[in-house]
């Protein structure tokens, strides 16, 4: 039986062969917390017993092409990439694992749509499917649409608000057309997007139970620290609608085996009940072997959660945080924290992660980690036409000449600077530069507006006027409707044209 090792960095995986193979011991039966460190398994109980497995031939699965000389040791070698990077948080079987891994195989990660958008924190899961397909997997991305409208109790002291079936179908369409700047769905493995409210709909509540439901003995459910958690509070409990979202998740697991082949589920650490409940399912259901793997959760060096500012969450979606937006967040990330961002969430690879981490340790005022983090991040997430608008909107805060910019890019970057609106018909016409500096209010009188464009002191769009005549026009617009004014170093104001 394999002893399940909780690894918190790839240095603490117990070598024995030379690749991270974790120990093997006999008669571990009891599931620990994941504070102590380790976990036995009850194979007998939870289904983690080898099962030799035929792929049946039938027609509506997936069958892996014969890869394996163009890739060699790109598929297998999949784990230590895991491994060096400090992703891998416990697994079922690692030895069994590496030799699944040595032909395409399928892999999936499930994803909550509770919101039309994925966010930073939800970002790790989905890298690693993406890590997968580039050493020659095939991932499937599963939406829940389904389990969407239970809520996974996980890591959750509260019950969640159930949503409408109308705003989970909006979500749902959200996340898919966001999964497809990560994952690619062409090529020969190529990439599966799935919603499990396809296959969950045709049930009946007796047909879930009678041929799901009775899977399940409740004493192992009740063991799983998930629901363990809910249940000794005091001042919660947990529904019976949480309590079944076990069962769907597990069902998941188990249709994706039979229909796509897919033997290995990856989630957080949060994630491992779920996980292991779906294979403890396809072993009672279909008698094959799956998988297991999670990840860390994305947790900053004092344990808070990674993608949460005083405004909220960081999401994907540039219509809820800005390319700019995303690109500050991550160029911001603290010295402690940047070296795991760059492990876990860039395609940096070893060499170079070396060397910015040897940059950090001796020139950490020159930021290059942070910067090779935000760089790599925001053209993943945004595309290359937002990296762009990202540096160009950053270099605005140093002094770089305003210009191609939206109204929302200047919004974002000068949301805290003071504005004045002002009829389009007078920029038209010409605006005086003295009178569009009172307006402003950079200047209290016009004698002032003149001594700081004499000394030099005034820019419009951070290029400095030239002299005291200068007249606004429309060209002098940085976007829509913007003009930026500026006096000396770091006092801002805008002007408003609409």
């Amino acid at each position: 039986m394999a002893l399940l090792k909780h690894c918190r960095h790839p240095d603490s995986v117990p070598r024995r062969d030379g690749r991270g193979s974790l120990t093997e011991i006999a008669g571990a039966s009891k599931e620990l917390s994941p504070s102590a460190g380790t976990y036995g398994y009850n194979t007998a109980a939870r289904g983690c017993r080898a099962v030799t497995h035929t792929t049946r031939a039938n027609n509506h699965l997936w069958k892996p092409p014969d890869r394996t000389q163009r890739y060699g040791d790109t598929m297998s070698s999949i784990v230590d990439e895991l491994q060096w990077r400090g992703l891998i948080h416990q697994t079922t079987d690692e030895i069994n694992l590496r030799e699944l891994l040595n032909k395409p195989s399928a892999v999936y990660a499930g994803f909550d749509p509770t919101a039309d958008s994925l966010h930073v924190g939800s970002l790790l899961p989905l890298i690693m499917l993406r890590r997968f397909q580039q050493a020659g997997h095939r991932p499937i991305a599963l939406v829940g649409g389904a389990t969407g409208m239970i809520g996974d109790p996980s890591g959750k002291s509260d019950e969640r608000q159930l949503l409408s079936k109308e705003l989970l179908e909006k979500n749902v369409e959200g996340l898919r057309s966001q999964m497809r700047h990560f994952l690619d769905f062409e090529g020969p493995n190529s990439a599966i997007l799935v919603n499990n409210y396809d296959w969950m709909q045709s049930f009946t509540f007796l047909d879930f139970l009678r041929d799901v439901g009775k899977n399940f003995p409740i004493n192992v459910m009740l063991t799983k620290d998930s629901v363990k958690s809910r249940l000794e509070r005091t001042d919660s409990g947990l529904s019976y609608t949480e309590f079944s979202y076990m069962l769907l998740q597990a069902y998941d697991f188990v249709y994706l085996a039979k229909h796509h082949d897919c033997r290995l589920q990856i989630g957080g650490s949060d994630q491992w009940g779920n996980i292991t409940a779906g294979i403890d399912l396809g072993r009672r259901m279909l008698s094959q072997q799956l998988y297991g793997l999670t990840c860390p959760l994305l947790t900053t060096s004092d344990g808070r959660k990674m993608g949460k500012t005083e405004k909220g969450a960081v999401w994907l979606s540039a219509d809820r945080t800005t390319p700019y937006e995303f690109y500050q967040y991550m160029i911001n990330i603290p010295d402690t924290d940047v070296l795991m961002a760059l492990r876990f969430l860039s395609d940096v690879e070893k060499d170079e992660f070396d060397t910015l981490t040897v940059s950090l340790r001796d020139k950490p005022q020159e930021r290059l980690a942070q910067k090779r983090l935000a760089e790599s991040l925001t053209k993943l997430v945004h595309g290359e036409s937002g990296l762009q608008s990202a540096e160009r909107a950053s270099r605005t805060l140093f002094g770089a000449e305003i210009e191609s910019l939206t109204d929302v890019e200047l919004n974002t970057i000068f949301a805290d600077v003071p504005s004045t609106e002002i009829e389009r018909s007078r920029l038209v016409e010409g605006i005086g530069i003295i009178d569009a500096f009172c307006a402003a209010g950079l200047s209290s009188s016009k004698s002032e507006a003149r001594r700081s464009i004499t000394e030099g002191s005034a820019y419009v769009n951070n290029r400095r006027i030239s002299g005291i005549d200068a007249v606004l026009s429309e060209k002098d617009l940085a976007s829509e409707t913007v003009v930026v004014l500026r006096k000396g170093k770091k006092h801002y104001a805008l002007l408003r044209f609409k």
